[in-house]
């Protein structure tokens, strides 16, 4: 999303690059949505990834209907859901979409009824798997009772674990995997986000979490530990959510947004940091010392 729109200026030539590298070095999962930047973000993945499909599990998400910059609809009726699938195989230049989610429960349709399409759109050979996005576990049993749900996406991270209490028990009683947007808390795990310093597009200058300057201990206990790791805090924070797996039952797997491929390799680089019991430990106590929501 960051490449098109919400975390300020973006470079479309800088975007493709670190889509480049990331397939470089091993990077198999790309994740958008046609809500990004109302489908400039499919069109940036699909040009990044033209002429290297076999290597990328493409993932995309439909359901928030943009009906103007500000004023949004959540969409899931199965009319809705198939034209939005065409719309975006044909931005991303592909023909096949390989895990494709329900970006958010619809107003318009129950959820029945939206699985219900994505089923038809699998039996036609236009998705290959099923996904869902910030559902509670009754929402996430009633789709999986029309369909096999292969992922939920949910924010996940040091500080923000809301859906360990609302879907984690329908996650591991259905093996359904985790996929952790956010896992570095928009940045501001790795400790340099100054929100006065800010451009005004960026959408955190609205949430209320960078609002309060209560939750800097939270940013300063991930750049100690990290410190003494000899990793970067923003190295530490993903090694928590890859770690986490073990904890929730079900395979995690976060995908850390970037525009640069400096921060790309960092990431990366996270996969093989492997945390001892007492940096575990105390990174899982942060979360309880969080000031305000997510939204």
């Amino acid at each position: 999303m960051g490449m098109s729109e919400g975390y300020g200026p973006t470079s479309w030539d800088d975007a493709v690059a670190t889509v480049h590298r990331a397939l470089d070095l091993g990077v198999t999962l790309i994740d958008t949505a046609d809500a990004y930047a109302f489908g400039h973000n499919e069109v940036l993945v699909g040009r990044a990834i033209a002429g290297r499909r076999d290597e990328v599990q493409l993932a995309t998400k439909t359901g928030i209907d943009r009906v103007t910059g500000d004023s949004w609809a959540l969409r899931g009726t199965a009319g809705y859901i198939k034209r939005a699938c065409d719309a975006s195989l044909m931005r991303l230049g592909v023909d096949h979409i390989d895990l494709f989610y329900l970006h958010r429960a619809a107003q318009d349709a129950e959820i029945e009824e939206s699985v219900g399409a994505m089923a038809e759109l699998v039996k036609e050979g236009k998705i290959r798997h099923i996904g869902l996005s910030e559902v509670d576990g009754a929402l996430l049993r009633r789709a999986y009772a029309v369909h096999p749900i292969t992922a939920v996406q949910s924010e996940y991270s040091i500080w923000s674990r809301d859906l360990e209490a609302t879907v984690g028990d329908a996650l591991r009683e259905l093996g359904v995997a985790l996929v952790a947007y956010s896992p570095l808390g928009r940045g501001f795990l790795t400790g340099t986000v100054d929100v006065s310093a800010l451009p005004t597009g960026d959408a955190r200058r609205r949430l209320p979490r960078f609002q309060t300057s209560e939750n800097d201990v939270i940013a300063d206990r991930v750049r100690e530990l990290a410190e003494l790791r000899g990793v970067t805090p923003a190295q530490l924070a993903l090694a928590w959510v890859h770690g986490r797996g073990a904890a929730l039952g079900v395979p995690v797997i976060p995908i850390p947004g970037t525009k640069r491929v400096k921060w790309l390799e960092q990431n990366v680089a996270a996969a093989s940091i492997e945390l001892t019991e007492e940096d575990t430990a105390t990174l899982d106590g942060l979360a309880a010392r969080v000031v305000g929501g997510r939204y």
